[in-house]
């Protein structure tokens, strides 16, 4: 159970130092993969990493405030992507990556997004899978708003995995955290349309493969659209069956390894 340590971390507002937990398999170049919001334990990527250890090195860092990594207490800032990103490039840095391939699942393909603008020499490469584009996500308020109130509501196997990967005392309030602050994200919109990168994911020249779920249902109509409007040189995988987890989804965990594997042959 590997740790490190960073004298200071960006997502952990006055956490210091703040101890990284990751797990690693594999050797060859560096694969990150970015868990989302509720942490890797419910998603996570053994038929990916079955196959890929034998090219990467996978390194599968929980963030600050998840898992066993340096807990903080309060709410999310608004901008908890972007500070997520810089921890991640201080976790880089810690063991002395260059540059990293970045798989991110759902807000952790958010944050794979902002470090390809931010510090694209950082980035062999991006699978953004889950993706989010929009600020304001009306069709995934009713649910965010019940398990943010009641995640006992959860089925009991959802809370026994959530409760081992973050603790008892603790994985309600990761659920509560993440929901309550993609409300705020969307209560501090002037237009529907604002997205979660200033308008800036047009300037991203990392190259980059979005994979998603045709099925997702934390997909806004017309959400993609846009972004294969704003990014067309990016590759666009949709992957059938496919829900908001398409990696480690029975339906579609296989055409999920087809895609990101033939995406990442060609990158190497």
């Amino acid at each position: 159970m590997p740790t490190l340590e960073l004298p200071r971390s960006p997502h952990a507002a006055g956490v210091s130092p703040a101890t990284i937990y990751y797990r690693e398999f594999g050797s060859g170049s560096p694969l990150v993969i970015l868990h989302g919001g509720w942490g890797y334990g419910l998603y996570p990527f053994d038929g990916q990493i079955a196959v890929l250890e034998r090219q990467f090195r996978i390194l599968i860092p929980d963030r600050s405030g998840y898992g066993r990594s340096s807990p903080f207490a309060g709410e999310m800032p608004l901008d908890f992507h972007q500070r997520a990103a810089a921890e991640t490039i201080a976790f880089l840095d810690a063991l002395g990556i260059e540059k990293a391939h970045l798989w991110g699942h759902s807000d952790g393909s958010v944050i794979a997004a902002m470090m390809g603008l931010a510090a694209p020499q950082r980035c062999a490469s991006l699978i953004l899978e889950a993706f989010h584009y929009l600020r304001r996500k009306p069709g995934s308020r009713s649910f965010f708003e019940r398990f943010s109130a009641h995640p006992e509501e959860l089925g009991e196997e959802t809370r026994k995995v959530l409760a081992e990967d973050h603790g008892d005392g603790n994985w309600q309030t990761v659920l509560r955290r993440n929901c309550g602050v993609w409300f705020r994200i969307a209560d501090s919109v002037e237009r529907p349309d604002e997205d979660l990168y200033g308008g800036r994911l047009g300037e991203l020249t990392v190259p980059t493969l979005f994979l998603h779920g045709s099925l997702d249902p934390r997909t806004e109509p017309g959400e993609m659209e846009m972004v294969q409007h704003t990014v067309p040189e990016a590759t666009m995988r949709f992957v059938s069956n496919g829900k908001h987890s398409p990696h480690n989804e029975a339906d579609a965990w296989q055409e999920c390894n087809e895609s990101a594997g033939e995406f990442l042959r060609s990158r190497r």
